[in-house]
C-alpha cells in the first residue's frame, strides 16, 4: 500500500471508532487529556529534577518523598497517553509539544528545598485544575472510563499537594 494510503486507512480507522459518542466528544476529551498528560509529565520532570538536587537538614525525607512522587507520575503518565491512545488519538510524546500544551514551568535552577516543596505543592494543583477542566467534556459524554481516571489522578495529586504542604508546618 502506498505512503498516502496507509496514511488514509489511519484515518479512517479513527473514524470508525464508536465508543458511544461523537467525534467531537472523543476529539475534546483527546485534547484535555494531552494537556494533563502534559503537566503530568512536565510535574514528573521537575519532581525527578528536585530529587536529585534537593539539598538541606530534609535531604534525606524530601529525597525519599521526592522519588516516591516521581514513580507514582511516571505509572500516570502511561495511564493517561493509553486512554488517549483508546480514544483513537496520538498521544503527544514530546518536548516541545508538552512546553506548549502544560501548565506547568520548568524549575530555573535549583531553589533551597522549602522552595522545591511549595513550587511543587502549586504544581499538584494546577495538575487538578488541568483533570477538573476536562471532567465536564467526559462527563456530559459518559465517558465513565476518563471520568474515573480524572477522579483518580485529582485524588491522588489532592493528597500528594496536602502532604508537600504538611512538611511546611
Amino acid at each position: 500500500m502506498a505512503k498516502s494510503g496507509k496514511k488514509l486507512a489511519a484515518a479512517e480507522a479513527l473514524d470508525a471508532i464508536d465508543l458511544g459518542f461523537d467525534d467531537k466528544q472523543r476529539l475534546d476529551i483527546a485534547a484535555g487529556l494531552s494537556r494533563l498528560l502534559a503537566d503530568t509529565y512536565t510535574l514528573y520532570l521537575k519532581t525527578h529534577n528536585f530529587h536529585w538536587n534537593v539539598t538541606g537538614p530534609q535531604f534525606n525525607s524530601l529525597h525519599l518523598m521526592f522519588e516516591g512522587q516521581y514513580t507514582e507520575l511516571a505509572a500516570a503518565v502511561d495511564l493517561i497517553a493509553e486512554r488517549i491512545r483508546a480514544l483513537g488519538v496520538p498521544a503527544p510524546g514530546s518536548y516541545s509539544a508538552f512546553a506548549r500544551l502544560s501548565t506547568i514551568t520548568e524549575a530555573d535552577g535549583n531553589p533551597p528545598a522549602e522552595e522545591m516543596v511549595r513550587i511543587l505543592a502549586a504544581d499538584q494543583l494546577a495538575v487538578v485544575r488541568t483533570a477538573r477542566s476536562v471532567f465536564p467534556i467526559a462527563d456530559e459524554a459518559h465517558d465513565e472510563p476518563t471520568a474515573d481516571l480524572l477522579t483518580q489522578r485529582m485524588q491522588v495529586h489532592e493528597k500528594t499537594a496536602w502532604m508537600l504542604r504538611a512538611t511546611l508546618a
